[in-house]
């Protein structure tokens, strides 16, 4: 008879207990407003669910010249070219100039016909896309060179900056090696 007795207060003690371990008062009655069924408008702002940051795609800087896709192009181009071969050597400097995929007398460029018809061939070469952060890049330090290209290529603007740092810095080098000239770390 004692252990009827003692089972409707240990389910009683034991509803209260957990209570206590979630934090939820002890309700004997039911609440009139489900828990779920808030209205928005009383909702604080940091009641409001955050946004999606995993999709979210940042839009490019609306400051951020056009980048020319790929491809042919009509091969006019006036750069200068300067490559550090490393931290101690002086800079080697270089002028192109290119009028439809030709070098013209202007040039001071080791190899400035093959420079222009690389150009030609591929406007987007010195233009290279936004560095994605999420790119993997195989860990190669190909050398202590840097090169940097300012100028214009076909009405477009170019200021790039080449390294040997990476896999991906490496492959960007090698794709500009003709503009860069003889003095580039990547063949």
């Amino acid at each position: 008879m004692r252990m009827r007795t003692l089972r409707p207060l240990l389910a009683v003690l034991a509803v209260a207990g957990l209570a206590a371990c979630t934090g939820t008062p002890d309700k004997t009655e039911p609440s009139s407003a489900s828990p779920t069924a808030t209205s928005s408008a009383s909702q604080s702002p940091s009641d409001a669910p955050a946004p999606d940051t995993e999709t979210t795609v940042p839009a490019p800087p609306p400051s951020a010249p056009p980048v020319p896709t790929p491809g042919p192009g009509a091969g006019n181009a006036e750069l200068s070219i300067m490559v550090k071969p490393n931290s101690t050597d002086p800079a080697v400097s270089y002028t192109l100039v290119c009028r439809d995929g030709r070098s013209t007398a202007e040039s001071k460029h080791p190899t400035a016909d093959a420079a222009c018809a690389a150009l030609k061939d591929n406007a987007a070469l010195l233009s290279p896309a936004v560095k994605d952060p999420n790119r993997a890049c195989t860990e190669q330090y190909g050398g202590p060179q840097t090169a940097t290209v300012t100028g214009i290529v076909d009405d477009t603007p170019v200021d790039a900056t080449f390294t040997l740092t990476n896999g991906c810095e490496i492959g960007a080098w090698a794709a500009a090696r003709d503009v860069l000239g003889a003095s580039g770390g990547a063949t």
